[in-house]
């Protein structure tokens, strides 16, 4: 479907844009924003990578005024240089690792004294992912998933450690039937049954969160038919979708895909189960057929994601909206073969310097608020005097 404005109607757009000048800032009780960071080991002749280890990178972070730090390979090096730093982290547990530790606790506290205990509480570990998208290429592990995943759990309460959690991370596009509407959404059989559902009473009997991949870039691509905008989180009038079930207007794709995710775990009998976003982001590069990796969109969609989380809306089906949400990531990765790395998910180049202007800070929101609208006003008037 495509859209002709005339000036009466694009004049509205711009007035609506204004309005959007006036949403509430933050509140004390937001999502938190964090990042991914991977740490790639020094190579020779690596000039890059005193700037991309892991104290450069602590200072880094503060600059940019993030708290929150993904580490999905989680060497013991660097979560030791997380200390004192006043950064959480979020830690992977490989699927290699998984088999092991669901047939023995005490390989999950061997795993917990290298990569916790020396370093816990002055590296400030919140959570622990068993494995991470282990439904990507077979059901193989799914069988240890659980027991794997209590027996971290058990082997923290056995060192007297209460406050990190243990969950495991899924990929919304393989355990989701569908994106819209929402109120349709389920989890994908058989997976919904022989895992999901128990993993879900788990989480609830220990305060877990349900931890998820969830990018709408790829969603859009799969789908013709989602307007670019909608999934940038563009706000003019013409970007949204109406679940007719439920009666809800949704206004981007990022609340649509969490809703999805909030009403499947409904269906499981688990509603209330905190959400935490592992990986989200837009890509600024790709292979030939990827017209829509680029710049200028990926800052549209970080800085549209972090105004969003930022504004205390919440998603219609959850007025908390998620818990966290990790941008992926924080640096673009060189291939070492010299070869195209293809996609590239990068806030900032490999020698650290910045590719996005991003106000991670709430208190900073307004003024991409104020970019947004003066973008739009200068379209406005170039349209005028064509």
């Amino acid at each position: 479907m495509s859209f002709s404005l005339t000036p009466a109607s694009f004049f509205f757009l711009f007035l609506f844009s204004l309005s959007f000048l006036s949403l509430p800032g933050r509140t004390s009780s937001l999502p938190v924003v964090g990042i991914t960071y991977t740490h790639d080991p020094p190579h020779d002749h690596d000039h890059d990578h005193d700037r991309t280890g892991p104290n450069y990178v602590v200072s880094t972070l503060h600059s940019l005024r993030l708290s929150a730090v993904r580490l999905p390979e989680s060497d013991p090096s660097v979560v030791r240089d997380f200390s004192y730093s006043n950064i959480s982290l979020l830690l992977n547990i490989p699927n290699s690792l998984i088999p092991a530790m669901a047939s023995n606790r005490s390989n999950a506290l061997r795993w917990l004294y290298h990569h916790v205990i020396p370093f816990y509480p002055r590296s400030k570990v919140s959570t622990i992912s068993v494995g991470n998208d282990i439904l990507d290429n077979s059901f193989d592990l799914a069988d240890f998933l659980l027991p794997a995943m209590r027996n971290v759990h058990l082997g923290l309460r056995d060192l007297g450690i209460h406050k990190i959690s243990v969950s495991t991370t899924f990929s919304f596009i393989n355990i989701m039937t569908t994106s819209f509407p929402p109120s349709a959404a389920e989890f994908q059989e058989p997976a919904s049954e022989l895992l999901i559902k128990p993993l879900l009473q788990f989480l609830d009997d220990t305060n877990s969160s349900f931890l998820i991949n969830l990018y709408p870039y790829n969603v859009y691509r799969l789908n013709s038919e989602i307007p670019i905008g909608f999934a940038l989180f563009q706000q003019h009038p013409f970007n949204y979708r109406d679940d007719v079930t439920t009666g809800v207007r949704y206004r981007n794709l990022f609340d649509m895909m969490v809703d999805s995710l909030i009403s499947a775990m409904a269906v499981a009998g688990h509603e209330n189960i905190p959400v935490i976003v592992t990986e989200t982001g837009w890509p600024s590069s790709g292979d030939a057929s990827e017209i829509d990796a680029s710049p200028a969109y990926a800052e549209m969609y970080i800085n549209g994601l972090v105004s969003h989380l930022s504004s205390s809306l919440g998603t219609p089906l959850r007025r908390e909206g998620v818990a966290e949400a990790y941008i992926y990531e924080l640096f673009d990765r060189e291939t070492r073969q010299g070869t195209e790395s293809g996609r590239r998910w990068g806030i900032m180049y490999p020698n650290m310097t910045k590719k996005y202007n991003i106000a991670f800070s709430g208190s900073d929101t307004t003024g991409y608020r104020v970019k947004m609208a003066g973008g739009l006003f200068t379209i406005f008037a170039l349209w005028l005097l064509q």
